[in-house]
């Protein structure tokens, strides 16, 4: 597979604090890239330089370039709202609308005009079906999603990203607050998804960086340490300081 994203030379600063330092990497089409390192080392920073979120942040500057096939996203005639589609994002605190478990998945296809009840309702079930939410709310679609449990909840917003036909999904410690089962639950959906899609995962959890990614990037301090093979970074990291943070010396 070839890369779906290269980032070359990136800089981040909010004011005069610097971010990231000068990140060069490169993101393989229907992979799982985890992100690891400690607090404060940029992961998420990162993540959000990929579809331009960072951009919200009135102080923020950014140097170098980020492709995504080949198209520069920080150029000028870039659409927002078409790249915020194609790179879709879920937060660590899933935040359901206050709306049907229906009208949750259905509200963004039909912001981008999709209006035939029949399209939508098989959009949903799709969706639902690929976040491995589907068996567990197919007969409560008219309830609200805010009764849904917080690891129904994250799955939800992995489906409402679903629903709007991305190619990358960005996903920033999506377990970082669920329970063992509800963490296997969407890394099961991980597995499948990445059939189909991109996907980058910020976790500070390594094992769970062990267990479903391809490629792993170490973070630490702004700065790209180490980027391999899963197995290559978690068994014979070339940097010391990876070493130190996978055997729990820091972070």
């Amino acid at each position: 597979m070839g890369d779906k994203i290269i980032v070359k030379n990136l800089d981040l600063f909010f004011d005069t604090l610097q971010a990231l330092k000068s990140i060069n990497l490169r993101i393989k089409t229907k992979e799982i890239l985890s992100i690891i390192g400690p607090a404060n080392s940029g992961k998420t920073t990162f993540l959000r330089t990929l579809n331009r979120l960072n951009e919200l942040i009135p102080y923020a500057k950014l140097k170098g370039e980020v492709y995504l096939d080949g198209k520069d996203i920080y150029k000028e005639d870039i659409s927002l709202p078409w790249l915020r589609r194609k790179v879709g994002m879920v937060f660590a605190l899933p935040v359901p609308l206050p709306r049907t478990i229906f009208e949750n998945i259905a509200y963004g296809p039909k912001l981008y005009g999709i209006t035939s009840k029949a399209e939508l309702t098989e959009l949903v079930e799709k969706s639902l079906r690929a976040a491995f939410l589907w068996d567990e709310v197919k007969d409560r679609l008219n309830e609200s999603a805010l009764k849904l449990s917080g690891g129904q909840q994250q799955r939800l917003c992995i489906a409402r990203t679903l629903a709007l036909e991305p190619e990358v999904i960005l996903l920033d410690e999506p377990c970082s607050g669920l329970d063992p089962i509800s963490t296997a639950k969407i890394e099961e959906a991980l597995h499948e998804l990445k059939k189909e899609y991109t996907i980058v995962l910020v976790t500070n959890n390594t094992k769970q960086a062990a267990r479903v990614a391809d490629r792993v990037a170490f973070f630490l301090m702004g700065e790209l340490v180490e980027y391999g093979q899963v197995e290559q970074i978690f068994t014979v990291p070339k940097d010391k300081r990876t070493e130190d943070y996978i055997s729990g010396r820091f972070g």
